[in-house]
Protein backbone atom coordinates (compact mmCIF):
# COMPACT_ATOMS: atom_id res chain seq x y z
CA UNK A 1 0.00 0.00 0.00
CA UNK A 2 1.07 3.69 -0.25
CA UNK A 3 1.35 6.23 1.97
CA UNK A 4 2.38 9.82 1.58
CA UNK A 5 4.05 11.32 4.39
CA UNK A 6 3.40 15.43 5.14
CA UNK A 7 5.55 16.04 8.19
CA UNK A 8 7.26 19.55 8.71
CA UNK A 9 10.17 18.61 11.12
CA UNK A 10 13.38 16.70 9.00
CA UNK A 11 13.82 14.28 11.52
CA UNK A 12 10.27 12.69 12.44
CA UNK A 13 9.24 12.63 8.43
CA UNK A 14 12.76 10.95 7.73
CA UNK A 15 12.05 8.51 10.73
CA UNK A 16 8.17 7.50 9.96
CA UNK A 17 8.89 7.11 6.19
CA UNK A 18 11.81 4.87 7.42
CA UNK A 19 9.67 2.70 9.77
CA UNK A 20 6.78 2.70 7.27
CA UNK A 21 8.86 1.07 4.10
CA UNK A 22 10.14 -1.42 6.91
CA UNK A 23 6.40 -2.04 7.75
CA UNK A 24 6.43 -2.56 3.51
CA UNK A 25 4.55 0.58 2.78
CA UNK A 26 5.64 2.59 -0.42
CA UNK A 27 6.03 5.95 0.39
CA UNK A 28 6.21 9.44 -1.05
CA UNK A 29 6.91 11.82 1.94
CA UNK A 30 7.70 15.98 1.57
CA UNK A 31 8.24 19.16 4.48
CA UNK A 32 6.98 21.33 2.18
CA UNK A 33 2.18 22.33 1.95
CA UNK A 34 2.24 22.96 -1.30
CA UNK A 35 4.46 20.31 -2.45
CA UNK A 36 2.21 17.84 -0.18
CA UNK A 37 -1.28 18.89 -2.22
CA UNK A 38 0.74 18.44 -5.66
CA UNK A 39 1.69 15.08 -4.20
CA UNK A 40 -1.57 14.22 -3.28
CA UNK A 41 -3.31 16.01 -6.49
CA UNK A 42 -0.73 13.76 -8.74
CA UNK A 43 -0.86 10.50 -7.41
CA UNK A 44 -3.36 7.86 -5.67
CA UNK A 45 -2.36 6.72 -1.59
CA UNK A 46 -3.66 4.82 0.15
CA UNK A 47 -3.67 6.71 3.52
CA UNK A 48 -2.16 10.66 3.69
CA UNK A 49 -0.21 11.41 7.18
CA UNK A 50 -0.76 15.05 7.62
CA UNK A 51 0.71 17.63 9.67
CA UNK A 52 -0.67 20.92 10.61
CA UNK A 53 1.71 23.46 10.76
CA UNK A 54 3.50 23.42 7.34
CA UNK A 55 5.30 26.10 5.46
CA UNK A 56 3.79 27.21 2.07
CA UNK A 57 -0.31 25.98 2.60
CA UNK A 58 -1.02 24.41 6.26
CA UNK A 59 -2.57 21.16 6.88
CA UNK A 60 -5.78 22.37 7.22
CA UNK A 61 -5.79 24.34 4.05
CA UNK A 62 -4.50 21.16 2.58
CA UNK A 63 -7.44 19.26 3.57
CA UNK A 64 -9.55 22.02 2.93
CA UNK A 65 -8.42 22.00 -0.87
CA UNK A 66 -8.79 17.74 -1.30
CA UNK A 67 -12.15 17.10 0.10
CA UNK A 68 -13.48 20.06 -1.84
CA UNK A 69 -11.76 18.75 -5.15
CA UNK A 70 -13.89 15.72 -4.03
CA UNK A 71 -10.54 13.46 -2.97
CA UNK A 72 -11.77 10.50 -0.70
CA UNK A 73 -8.22 9.38 0.19
CA UNK A 74 -7.90 8.47 3.97
CA UNK A 75 -6.23 11.36 6.40
CA UNK A 76 -4.28 10.87 9.24
CA UNK A 77 -3.53 14.25 11.12
CA UNK A 78 -0.29 14.67 12.88
CA UNK A 79 -0.10 17.63 15.38
CA UNK A 80 1.23 18.92 18.43
CA UNK A 81 -2.33 20.60 18.73
CA UNK A 82 -4.17 18.65 21.13
CA UNK A 83 -6.99 20.81 22.29
CA UNK A 84 -10.74 19.47 21.64
CA UNK A 85 -11.61 23.05 19.28
CA UNK A 86 -8.56 21.96 17.31
CA UNK A 87 -9.36 18.13 16.75
CA UNK A 88 -13.01 19.18 15.87
CA UNK A 89 -11.99 21.28 13.27
CA UNK A 90 -10.00 18.72 11.87
CA UNK A 91 -12.00 16.54 11.98
CA UNK A 92 -15.22 18.37 10.31
CA UNK A 93 -13.14 19.80 7.59
CA UNK A 94 -12.79 15.87 6.81
CA UNK A 95 -9.80 14.09 8.20
CA UNK A 96 -10.55 10.82 9.02
CA UNK A 97 -8.72 10.11 12.16
CA UNK A 98 -6.45 12.32 14.71
CA UNK A 99 -2.57 11.73 16.21
CA UNK A 100 -1.21 14.12 18.63
CA UNK A 101 2.45 14.18 18.96
CA UNK A 102 4.16 12.68 20.49
CA UNK A 103 3.14 8.74 19.87
CA UNK A 104 4.23 5.94 19.65
CA UNK A 105 4.87 4.39 16.36
CA UNK A 106 3.10 1.32 16.63
CA UNK A 107 -0.02 3.15 17.34
CA UNK A 108 0.69 5.20 13.99
CA UNK A 109 0.76 1.85 12.32
CA UNK A 110 -2.21 0.68 13.59
CA UNK A 111 -4.23 3.42 13.03
CA UNK A 112 -3.14 3.28 9.27
CA UNK A 113 -3.93 -0.54 9.19
CA UNK A 114 -7.45 0.84 10.54
CA UNK A 115 -8.12 3.47 7.79
CA UNK A 116 -6.68 0.85 5.27
CA UNK A 117 -9.21 -1.90 6.61
CA UNK A 118 -11.92 0.88 5.85
CA UNK A 119 -10.54 2.10 2.30
CA UNK A 120 -10.72 -1.36 1.28
CA UNK A 121 -14.45 -1.90 3.59
CA UNK A 122 -12.73 -4.56 5.52
CA UNK A 123 -13.42 -4.53 9.51
CA UNK A 124 -11.45 -8.07 10.20
CA UNK A 125 -7.63 -8.13 11.03
CA UNK A 126 -7.19 -11.34 8.88
CA UNK A 127 -8.52 -11.51 4.93
CA UNK A 128 -9.55 -15.47 3.88
CA UNK A 129 -9.55 -16.22 0.34
CA UNK A 130 -10.62 -19.94 -0.27
CA UNK A 131 -7.55 -22.08 2.08
CA UNK A 132 -5.08 -18.79 2.05
CA UNK A 133 -5.34 -16.25 4.59
CA UNK A 134 -3.82 -13.10 5.35
CA UNK A 135 -3.13 -11.71 8.83
CA UNK A 136 -2.85 -8.38 8.41
CA UNK A 137 -1.35 -7.36 11.79
CA UNK A 138 1.67 -9.49 11.73
CA UNK A 139 2.23 -9.40 7.80
CA UNK A 140 1.79 -13.44 7.78
CA UNK A 141 0.18 -15.61 5.69
CA UNK A 142 -0.78 -19.10 5.56
CA UNK A 143 -2.34 -21.65 3.34
CA UNK A 144 -3.94 -24.82 4.86
CA UNK A 145 -1.99 -25.40 7.73
CA UNK A 146 1.60 -24.08 6.01
CA UNK A 147 3.27 -20.76 6.48
CA UNK A 148 4.15 -19.20 3.59
CA UNK A 149 7.18 -17.10 3.54
CA UNK A 150 7.10 -13.52 1.67
CA UNK A 151 9.21 -10.78 1.00
CA UNK A 152 8.17 -7.15 1.67
CA UNK A 153 7.03 -6.22 -2.27
CA UNK A 154 5.54 -9.75 -2.03
CA UNK A 155 3.30 -9.43 0.73
CA UNK A 156 1.91 -5.82 0.10
CA UNK A 157 0.95 -7.08 -3.87
CA UNK A 158 -0.81 -10.34 -2.22
CA UNK A 159 -2.28 -7.64 0.67
CA UNK A 160 -3.77 -5.49 -2.58
CA UNK A 161 -5.06 -8.25 -4.54
CA UNK A 162 -6.25 -9.26 -1.87
CA UNK A 163 -8.22 -6.03 -0.30
CA UNK A 164 -10.01 -6.06 -3.93
CA UNK A 165 -10.69 -9.97 -4.20
CA UNK A 166 -12.86 -10.62 -7.26
CA UNK A 167 -11.86 -7.34 -9.18
CA UNK A 168 -9.96 -7.03 -11.78
CA UNK A 169 -6.91 -4.98 -11.37
CA UNK A 170 -4.64 -3.81 -14.14
CA UNK A 171 -0.47 -3.72 -13.81
CA UNK A 172 0.04 0.19 -13.76
CA UNK A 173 -2.85 0.59 -10.85
CA UNK A 174 -0.74 -1.83 -9.13
CA UNK A 175 2.27 -0.23 -9.46
CA UNK A 176 0.91 2.74 -8.54
CA UNK A 177 -0.17 1.65 -5.07
CA UNK A 178 2.63 -0.80 -4.55
CA UNK A 179 6.09 1.82 -5.91
CA UNK A 180 7.03 5.27 -4.88
CA UNK A 181 7.31 8.31 -6.52
CA UNK A 182 10.92 8.57 -7.43
CA UNK A 183 11.21 4.28 -7.89
CA UNK A 184 12.50 3.74 -11.55
CA UNK A 185 10.78 0.57 -11.42
CA UNK A 186 8.16 0.18 -14.30
CA UNK A 187 4.54 -1.48 -14.25
CA UNK A 188 6.39 -4.52 -16.21
CA UNK A 189 8.03 -5.54 -12.88
CA UNK A 190 4.42 -6.49 -11.42
CA UNK A 191 4.11 -9.63 -13.86
CA UNK A 192 7.30 -10.45 -12.33
CA UNK A 193 6.29 -10.50 -8.89
CA UNK A 194 2.84 -12.13 -9.88
CA UNK A 195 5.29 -14.78 -10.67
CA UNK A 196 6.55 -15.14 -7.78
CA UNK A 197 3.36 -15.03 -5.85
CA UNK A 198 2.47 -17.99 -8.17
CA UNK A 199 5.21 -20.31 -7.27
CA UNK A 200 5.00 -19.64 -3.49
CA UNK A 201 1.15 -19.65 -3.10
CA UNK A 202 -0.19 -22.54 -5.37
CA UNK A 203 -0.25 -26.13 -5.19
CA UNK A 204 0.63 -28.53 -7.65
CA UNK A 205 -1.97 -29.68 -9.82
CA UNK A 206 -4.65 -27.44 -8.62
CA UNK A 207 -5.92 -23.61 -10.33
CA UNK A 208 -3.89 -20.52 -9.59
CA UNK A 209 -5.49 -18.46 -7.55
CA UNK A 210 -4.24 -15.43 -9.26
CA UNK A 211 -6.05 -15.38 -12.61
CA UNK A 212 -4.70 -13.60 -15.67
CA UNK A 213 -7.17 -10.86 -17.33
CA UNK A 214 -5.85 -10.67 -20.75
CA UNK A 215 -5.60 -7.18 -21.41
CA UNK A 216 -6.69 -6.14 -18.46
CA UNK A 217 -4.86 -7.53 -15.27
CA UNK A 218 -5.07 -9.47 -12.38
CA UNK A 219 -7.45 -10.89 -9.96
CA UNK A 220 -7.13 -12.76 -7.20
CA UNK A 221 -10.07 -14.79 -7.08
CA UNK A 222 -13.44 -14.19 -4.00
CA UNK A 223 -15.04 -16.92 -2.04
CA UNK A 224 -14.32 -19.03 0.80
Amino acid sequence: MRLLVIEDYRPLRESLAKGLREAGFAVDSTGDGSEGLWYARSNEYDVILLDLMLPGIDGLGILKKLRCGGDKTHILILTAKDTIEDRVEGLDLGADDYLVKPFAFEELLARVRALLRRSYRSKNPSIRIKDVELDLAGQRVRRGKNEISLTRREYALLEYLAMRAGETVSRTDIWEHLYEFTSSASSNVVDVYIGYLRKKLDEVGKPSLIKTIRGKGYTLEAGR
